[in-house]
Protein backbone atom coordinates (compact mmCIF):
# COMPACT_ATOMS: atom_id res chain seq x y z
CA UNK A 1 0.00 0.00 0.00
CA UNK A 2 3.03 2.28 0.93
CA UNK A 3 4.51 2.15 -2.78
CA UNK A 4 1.21 2.78 -4.27
CA UNK A 5 0.74 6.40 -2.45
CA UNK A 6 4.81 7.20 -3.19
CA UNK A 7 4.62 6.58 -6.67
CA UNK A 8 1.09 8.28 -6.94
CA UNK A 9 2.42 10.93 -5.29
CA UNK A 10 5.86 11.18 -7.14
CA UNK A 11 3.77 11.40 -10.89
CA UNK A 12 1.05 14.44 -9.08
CA UNK A 13 4.89 16.47 -9.15
CA UNK A 14 4.77 17.35 -12.88
CA UNK A 15 7.88 16.97 -15.16
CA UNK A 16 11.39 16.48 -14.29
CA UNK A 17 14.27 18.66 -15.08
CA UNK A 18 15.68 16.15 -18.11
CA UNK A 19 12.61 15.90 -19.43
CA UNK A 20 12.23 19.62 -19.82
CA UNK A 21 15.42 19.90 -21.58
CA UNK A 22 14.20 17.13 -23.98
CA UNK A 23 11.34 18.95 -24.71
CA UNK A 24 13.13 22.19 -25.40
CA UNK A 25 15.90 20.27 -27.92
CA UNK A 26 12.45 19.16 -29.60
CA UNK A 27 11.03 22.46 -30.08
CA UNK A 28 14.23 23.50 -30.49
CA UNK A 29 14.88 21.42 -33.56
CA UNK A 30 11.29 21.67 -35.22
CA UNK A 31 11.67 25.42 -35.09
CA UNK A 32 15.26 25.51 -36.74
CA UNK A 33 13.63 23.47 -39.21
CA UNK A 34 10.85 25.39 -39.86
CA UNK A 35 12.20 28.91 -39.68
CA UNK A 36 13.82 28.83 -43.26
CA UNK A 37 11.08 27.60 -44.93
CA UNK A 38 8.73 30.17 -42.92
CA UNK A 39 11.56 33.11 -43.98
CA UNK A 40 11.60 31.90 -47.60
CA UNK A 41 7.52 31.58 -48.51
CA UNK A 42 7.40 35.43 -46.44
CA UNK A 43 10.05 36.39 -48.90
CA UNK A 44 8.24 35.16 -52.29
CA UNK A 45 4.81 37.05 -51.02
CA UNK A 46 6.65 39.96 -50.57
CA UNK A 47 8.29 39.51 -54.54
CA UNK A 48 4.42 40.30 -55.52
CA UNK A 49 4.70 43.67 -54.46
CA UNK A 50 7.41 44.21 -56.92
CA UNK A 51 5.28 42.20 -59.61
CA UNK A 52 2.47 45.13 -58.66
CA UNK A 53 4.88 47.82 -58.97
CA UNK A 54 6.21 46.73 -62.21
CA UNK A 55 2.47 45.84 -63.50
CA UNK A 56 1.28 49.26 -62.32
CA UNK A 57 4.00 51.10 -64.01
CA UNK A 58 3.80 49.08 -67.44
CA UNK A 59 -0.31 50.06 -67.57
CA UNK A 60 0.73 53.29 -66.71
CA UNK A 61 3.33 53.64 -69.09
CA UNK A 62 0.93 52.20 -72.46
CA UNK A 63 -1.63 54.85 -71.17
CA UNK A 64 1.34 57.68 -71.67
CA UNK A 65 2.51 56.34 -74.25
CA UNK A 66 -0.91 56.36 -76.15
CA UNK A 67 -0.80 60.27 -76.07
CA UNK A 68 3.12 60.94 -76.34
CA UNK A 69 5.49 60.66 -78.47
CA UNK A 70 7.76 58.26 -76.01
CA UNK A 71 7.71 56.62 -72.70
CA UNK A 72 7.54 59.08 -69.86
CA UNK A 73 9.70 59.20 -66.20
CA UNK A 74 7.91 58.53 -62.83
CA UNK A 75 6.14 61.81 -62.25
CA UNK A 76 4.95 61.93 -65.30
CA UNK A 77 3.19 58.53 -65.15
CA UNK A 78 1.82 59.24 -61.64
CA UNK A 79 3.51 56.20 -60.09
CA UNK A 80 5.46 56.35 -56.87
CA UNK A 81 9.27 55.36 -56.40
CA UNK A 82 8.25 52.83 -53.86
CA UNK A 83 6.12 49.62 -54.47
CA UNK A 84 2.60 49.73 -52.71
CA UNK A 85 3.82 47.55 -49.39
CA UNK A 86 6.83 49.31 -49.06
CA UNK A 87 9.17 46.44 -49.58
CA UNK A 88 10.79 47.63 -53.12
CA UNK A 89 11.99 51.00 -54.53
CA UNK A 90 10.74 50.90 -58.21
CA UNK A 91 13.28 53.32 -60.71
CA UNK A 92 12.24 53.86 -64.32
CA UNK A 93 15.47 54.03 -66.44
CA UNK A 94 15.97 54.14 -70.23
CA UNK A 95 12.99 55.61 -71.29
CA UNK A 96 13.00 56.02 -74.90
CA UNK A 97 10.12 55.99 -77.73
CA UNK A 98 10.07 52.36 -78.07
CA UNK A 99 10.61 51.31 -74.54
CA UNK A 100 12.10 51.10 -71.14
CA UNK A 101 13.17 49.37 -67.91
CA UNK A 102 10.95 49.30 -64.77
CA UNK A 103 14.30 48.18 -62.12
CA UNK A 104 12.58 47.01 -58.21
CA UNK A 105 15.33 46.66 -55.47
CA UNK A 106 14.31 45.05 -52.52
CA UNK A 107 14.43 47.02 -48.94
CA UNK A 108 13.78 46.55 -45.58
CA UNK A 109 13.54 42.61 -44.37
CA UNK A 110 13.33 42.28 -47.92
CA UNK A 111 16.99 42.68 -49.15
CA UNK A 112 17.71 39.39 -47.30
CA UNK A 113 16.13 37.84 -50.37
CA UNK A 114 19.55 37.12 -51.72
CA UNK A 115 18.58 35.62 -55.30
CA UNK A 116 16.06 37.84 -56.32
CA UNK A 117 16.96 41.11 -54.63
CA UNK A 118 16.72 43.22 -57.78
CA UNK A 119 13.95 42.43 -60.10
CA UNK A 120 13.75 43.87 -63.76
CA UNK A 121 11.35 44.56 -66.48
CA UNK A 122 12.45 45.65 -69.65
CA UNK A 123 10.08 46.71 -72.65
CA UNK A 124 11.48 46.78 -76.06
CA UNK A 125 8.62 47.26 -78.44
CA UNK A 126 5.71 45.11 -77.24
CA UNK A 127 8.50 42.41 -76.34
CA UNK A 128 9.07 42.21 -72.51
CA UNK A 129 11.20 40.42 -70.91
CA UNK A 130 12.48 39.39 -67.12
CA UNK A 131 15.40 39.14 -65.12
CA UNK A 132 16.44 39.25 -61.49
CA UNK A 133 19.37 38.81 -59.43
CA UNK A 134 21.60 39.24 -56.27
CA UNK A 135 21.89 42.84 -57.46
CA UNK A 136 21.41 44.96 -60.47
CA UNK A 137 25.17 44.11 -61.91
CA UNK A 138 24.48 40.19 -62.05
CA UNK A 139 21.36 38.10 -63.57
CA UNK A 140 20.26 35.17 -62.63
CA UNK A 141 19.98 31.54 -64.46
CA UNK A 142 16.76 30.94 -65.98
CA UNK A 143 15.61 28.44 -63.25
CA UNK A 144 16.33 30.92 -60.26
CA UNK A 145 14.79 33.32 -62.61
CA UNK A 146 11.81 31.76 -62.98
CA UNK A 147 11.34 31.40 -59.04
CA UNK A 148 11.91 34.86 -59.14
CA UNK A 149 9.29 36.01 -61.35
CA UNK A 150 7.40 32.82 -60.17
CA UNK A 151 6.83 31.79 -63.49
Amino acid sequence: MKNITSLRSRKARGFTLIEMLIATAVAGVLSSIAYPSFTGTVQKVRRTDALVAMLQVQAAQERWRSSNVSYGSLAEIRQGAVSPAKHYDIDLRATTETGYEVMATARGAQSRDIHCRTMKLVMSGMNPSYSSGPDAAHANPADINRQCWNL
